[in-house]
């Protein structure tokens, strides 16, 4: 089982919070969908003769593209791999690039599942987030959405806002409810560094994000989704019915995949690889038969720390079984060993064959992920 994922690094403009690589431009569009068409044959071996269980168009804004762009990329990806009969096939959209005519073009080069990219249905907060469209244009591109046929849905979510109030995220997830999303992702705002944000902060032009504020806000989504049918299956993402994202979900369990296009990493299951984040250097290289990117291989002990980090972060948590066979007597041990500290504490649920996250262990995730990391 393998992944596909594809970056199209190209938005209408740059919203104020993200560090993705993506430009504000549409030059050398088709030229990069010709690139990426073309590294695929170049790079399909990184992966081997794995099924392709999923396939990810991100970004950027993978919704600026036509059909005829996707039509190239999808050719391409049929014609060098084998592709499982079910699936899972999402693009990344914005509310404001979704037509009716669009969605068909979707649908015909079969994608079969849409991320929206919402954020926030309060159209003061989508203005100083930057984003290109307003809250009755998100609630109408959902609509239009299921009505082209695309049941399997996500949406986006951002929490902890500058002067956002528990009332303004209630009415969010309200309205979460009342359009009925299968799937929720929900992200706590993070200031990154050379983005819009940062330089606002730093000239004090906005106040920087509360952690009380965070953790308040998170404590009514988990309620929310708990309330209303949802799984919290990792510490980002809410589901219904099993609707898990299987293409992150591969990720978090290890699985390899393929990254097409400028910055995209891939995984072959020893080795991390990611392409140059330049989008000249990126295409001359392709057009050479020479890819530009980096690699760097995993020790066991690097893997480890993933294996930890990734896993905890889950609902189905660490099994010890795979942990034991995975790495073995001096890994594991090192794990058990961390573990004894927990044995009566409640941020961990241990069981006999496995340990997870506790729901008060999921506010502190990070500082108990990283106190089982392994030092390299």
């Amino acid at each position: 089982m393998a992944g596909i994922y594809i970056h199209i690094p190209f938005c209408k403009k740059k919203c104020h919070y993200c560090n993705f690589y993506s430009l504000a431009s549409n030059r050398y569009f088709d030229e990069i969908i010709d690139a990426i068409a073309l590294e695929i044959p170049q790079r399909k071996n990184l992966i081997g003769n794995n099924l392709i269980e999923s396939i990810y168009f991100g970004g950027g804004t993978p919704s600026l593209m036509g059909a005829r762009h996707l039509q190239k990329i999808m050719t391409a990806i049929y014609q060098n791999f084998t592709i499982s009969e079910n699936a899972e096939i999402t693009l990344e959209a914005n509310p404001d690039d979704l037509s009716i005519e669009k969605l068909k073009a979707f649908k015909e080069n079969k994608i079969n599942r849409l991320s929206i990219g919402i954020q926030t249905f309060n159209d003061h907060e989508l203005k100083y987030l930057n984003r290109t469209h307003d809250a009755k244009k998100a609630i109408e591109s959902i609509e239009m959405a299921r009505e082209s046929g695309f049941n399997n849905l996500t949406v986006d979510l951002i929490y902890g806002l500058p002067d956002s109030t528990s009332e303004s995220w209630s009415r969010n997830l309200q309205l979460i409810r009342n359009l009925d999303i299968p799937h929720l992702s929900c992200y706590a705002l993070t200031v990154e560094p050379n983005t819009a944000f940062e330089y606002f902060i730093r000239k004090g032009q906005l106040k920087p994000p509360e952690e009380e504020l965070f953790l308040n806000q998170f404590e009514q989504l988990i309620d929310f989704t708990a309330a209303n049918g949802y799984e919290h299956y990792e510490i980002s993402n809410f589901c219904r019915s099993g609707l898990y994202a299987r293409h992150n979900t591969a990720y978090w369990f290890g699985a390899p995949y393929l990254g097409l296009g400028p910055s995209a990493h891939s995984f072959d299951g020893n080795s991390r690889f990611w392409n140059i984040a330049h989008l000249k250097k990126y295409m001359d290289g392709i057009a050479q038969n020479m890819p530009v990117f980096e690699q760097e291989s995993l020790t066991q002990k690097h893997r480890y720390n993933e294996f930890v980090m990734t896993r905890l972060r889950t609902f189905w948590g660490i099994g010890f079984a795979d942990l034991q066979k995975d790495f073995g007597e001096e890994l594991s041990g090192y794990f058990f060993d961390r573990l004894k500290k927990y044995k009566d504490s409640e941020v961990l649920e241990i069981s006999a064959t496995h340990v997870r996250l506790s729901r008060k262990g999921i506010f502190i995730s990070d500082n108990i992920i990283s106190d089982f990391f392994a030092e390299e």
